[in-house]
């Protein structure tokens, strides 16, 4: 099986285009999770014509590997015809694309022990560096041109099902929240007869802490008035640090993985069991919803369908049996626009936006009439449903796509 590894370096070439014409294309920058992004470098003053270009199907990657933690910041081009990189990034191709075929090279570098095995052949004192005899002496199986494409097919057909499944994720969530800003803002859930509320003459009653009219038997009261359990995240000195996340194991979520895409725990970090016996608190069960604490995060809740583990900048609220309200209803409403301004204003710290405890509990918020929810809950709980079915078709998805991933090793 070892007679098909080949070095990498009989396979690649540097590439050494400079933006000597200074033309206007797309500045890139690349991210530890192995993609191009968007650079949001400020470029005022700076001479341009000294910046790389970077062609469709070429690489990049960032030579220094002790800023990024285990991660090796290297990807493949695919998102212009051409663009810009930093000097501090090194471009290669694929020499013959009939021999090696870019996207099973990108698999390869996608591969967790790619990472270890690049951190372990750095060197240097002050910086780390994975140069480029180094990245050329990388082994790896080269089967047939036909079987890496079959690889790659399948690969791309397990990833193309979570993008789509994102997709469909996103949308039952901006539902929700269209039918939830209908019920609950617009005062237009269907009266005793079906009719919307506020239009067919609902009866209002003046709300003065609001400064206006609310549907009668709705009160102005605060999130404690709910009877949540309410609980920080970890932040004891057992806290987990670097060395102890995993590529697989206890999920582990923390405030800086809240952010305005659907948040799936397979995309997070891991511990072992052993760490997480240590951690005592923070831990979620099925339904739990988690916050974000952190003020400056786009997204700010969503619900568990699994057991994860989160640190201080998560809060946990879980339904307990003194409640009447669903899990259904609580992540719309700590997803909803107003309830978002009210989180935020409520956070404190300088450098740092944070959202204490005390403070969420102390949040203000219109409460409907237990009724209303009731059926709110009844009639739309099939979509909270539906997003919990495309969230763990995508987990195992995920699952698959590793497994697919770590069997390159054996490939034939």
């Amino acid at each position: 099986m070892k007679s098909i590894y080949k070095r990498l370096g009989d396979y690649i070439q540097l590439v050494s285009g400079r933006n000597s014409e200074l033309n206007d294309i797309p500045l890139m920058g690349l991210s530890i999770q192995k993609k191009f992004i968007p650079s949001i470098a400020n470029t005022i003053g700076t001479d341009m014509s000294t910046y790389r270009i970077i062609e469709n199907n070429q690489f990049a990657y960032g030579p220094v590997t002790s800023r990024n933690g285990d991660k090796i910041t290297i990807a493949h081009f695919t998102e212009h015809e051409k663009g810009l990189i930093s000097q501090a990034y090194i471009p290669f191709e694929v020499k013959d694309k009939s021999e090696l075929d870019p996207e099973y090279l990108m698999m390869w570098f996608r591969r967790p022990e790619f990472d270890r095995y690049a951190r372990f052949k750095s060197h240097g004192s002050a910086r780390e560096i994975f140069d480029w005899e180094e990245m050329c002496n990388v082994t790896l199986p080269v089967p047939s041109i036909e079987k890496q494409r079959e690889i790659v097919n399948e690969y791309n057909t397990i990833h193309n099902r979570i993008a789509l499944n994102q997709k469909l994720i996103q949308k039952l969530e901006e539902t929700a929240q269209a039918i939830y800003k209908r019920w609950f803002v617009e005062f237009e859930f269907p009266d005793e007869n079906g009719n919307p509320f506020l239009t067919s003459g609902g009866k209002m009653v003046w709300c003065e802490e609001l400064g206006k009219e609310i549907p009668k038997g709705w009160v102005f009261g605060k999130l404690d008035d709910l009877k949540l359990d309410i609980s920080d995240g970890n932040y004891s000195s057992k806290y987990p640090s670097s060395t102890d996340f995993i590529s697989e194991g206890v999920p582990f979520i923390r405030g800086t993985d809240f952010d305005n895409k659907v948040v799936s725990s397979r995309n997070l970090y891991f511990i072992s069991e052993v760490q997480h016996r240590i951690l005592k608190k923070g831990h979620t069960k099925k339904g739990d919803i988690l916050l974000s604490t952190r003020g400056e995060i786009g997204k700010i809740a969503f619900i568990t369908n699994e057991f994860i583990n989160c640190n201080i900048n998560a809060q946990l609220v879980r339904i307990n049996g003194g409640t009447k309200y669903s899990t259904f209803y609580l992540g719309c409403l700590f997803e909803s626009s107003d309830y978002k301004e009210e989180l935020l204003s409520s956070t404190t710290g300088s450098a740092l936006q944070q959202l204490p405890r005390k403070n969420l509990s102390a949040t203000r918020l219109l409460i409907p009439h237990i009724s209303i929810i009731q059926d709110f809950t009844r009639r739309y709980e099939s979509i909270h449903a539906n997003y919990i079915l495309r969230n763990n078709q995508n987990q195992k998805l995920t699952e698959l796509k590793a497994l697919l991933l770590s069997r390159l090793a054996t490939v034939e």
